[in-house]
């Protein structure tokens, strides 16, 4: 039992390029609410953190990069290498970890929770957990993922394989193995059973706003969350109202519900908008956003984007980063008026906000800015 009252904990685990964050957003789109403890461990060694001056003092100013952050990628190197040093690391790192994983979930307003920690027994996270659910990959999938998705080179990618325990340890204690092996589907369906075995409907929620007032005669506005079972309706609408080129096919929308929820604007049972988007870090980064020409952009909009916030801020987000077409970017109205300003990655006043706007950019388009709360998990102290 989770130490944390009228929650169920899922802790999710499993080695490096196994899809751990993959079979994560499937579990927030059922409903869970998730929590990255890897990606908190970065926060908590920025520059101004509490685990900044502790690393620094430990392993060196050769750490820095020239704007005095920690070059992660060299420290990463440093104690993969050398098993004593990365013990060290996880000894400053793991108390804080777990810390804003504490505040976190008890902020929460979901009644699941999943933690995803490659090393959530290591830091006996495991303990405070109601399931332990691993994911297992077989070592040549591991080797291409590193390889393809996190682009490392063969022998960077082989030494943070081999820097990790055998992948059996963490099956042997599992409650849950999710293999991920095959296709989005087939792993969808493992996630599905598993889910309806341990959690059932007590997590989901499917309709965040149920009906929206509109003119009189006109057919009443809902938002839905979408759901795997939607994906042949999304690709149509992508095919239809999308400029990109690409023809999508149901397996393609499955595909990204691994990565990303959809909100559907609907009347009628048809889809008028979507926006895509998904939350890393505690930042909202809305990736697609697609309005159909019967329905005026600046009705359509506002109700996606207050609905985009109100999920996000449920999951305690801290900004809303909107990647907006070039045909919409425009229409600058539409974005201040619901507090929207257009910015540039270097514009922003926090590393992890930077980062998080690097890594979301989608070409051909605007990158809008909204901070949606001031109280900052692991702000520097």
């Amino acid at each position: 039992m989770s130490k944390w009252k009228n929650k169920y904990v899922i802790g999710l685990t499993g080695n490096i390029g196994t899809g751990k964050s993959i079979v994560r957003k499937m579990l927030e789109n059922l409903g869970a609410y998730g929590i990255d403890a890897d990606t908190l461990s970065h926060r908590a060694m920025a520059k101004g953190a509490p685990g900044y001056e502790p690393i620094v003092r430990m392993f060196g100013q050769w750490i820095l990069k020239p704007d005095q952050q920690i070059d992660r990628a060299k420290l990463a190197r440093l104690v993969f290498s050398d098993p004593e040093a990365l013990k060290i690391l996880e000894g400053i790192i793991h108390p804080l970890v777990k810390g804003a994983i504490n505040l976190l979930v008890q902020r929460s307003s979901q009644d699941v929770i999943v933690i995803e920690a490659i090393k959530l027994l290591e830091a006996k996270m495991d303990e405070d957990c109601d399931s332990i659910w691993v994911t297992y990959s077989t070592p040549e999938q591991q080797l291409e993922r590193l390889i393809k998705f996190r682009s490392m080179d063969e022998q960077e990618a082989l030494q943070r394989i081999n820097a990790q325990p055998p992948q059996e340890r963490k099956l042997a204690v599992a409650h849950v193995v999710i293999k991920n092996t095959g296709t989005y589907e087939d792993t969808w369906r493992q996630v599905n059973q598993a889910w309806e075995r341990y959690i059932g409907e007590r997590g989901y929620k499917a309709i965040t706003r149920p009906l929206i007032p509109t003119k009189k005669g006109a057919p009443e506005l809902i938002v839905n969350r979408a759901r795997p079972s939607h994906v042949r309706e999304i690709a149509a609408f992508f095919n239809h109202f999308s400029n990109s080129g690409k023809k999508y096919e149901a397996q393609d929308i499955m595909a990204a519900f691994g990565e990303k929820a959809f909100l559907l604007l609907q009347a009628d049972q048809r889809i008028l908008g979507l926006v895509g988007w998904q939350v890393e870090n505690l930042i909202a980064r809305t990736t697609d956003i697609l309005i159909s020409p019967s329905i005026a952009a600046e009705q359509a909009i506002p109700i996606l984007l207050s609905e985009m916030e109100a999920a996000s801020r449920d999951l305690q987000c801290e900004a809303s980063l909107l990647y907006v077409p070039a045909k919409l970017a425009t229409n600058n109205q539409i974005w201040q008026q619901n507090g929207y300003l257009p910015r540039r990655p270097e514009d922003l006043d926090n590393q992890t906000w930077q980062e998080a706007a690097r890594e979301s950019m989608v070409p051909n388009t605007t990158m809008f800015f909204k901070q949606l709360r001031q109280d900052r998990v692991l702000r520097p102290i």
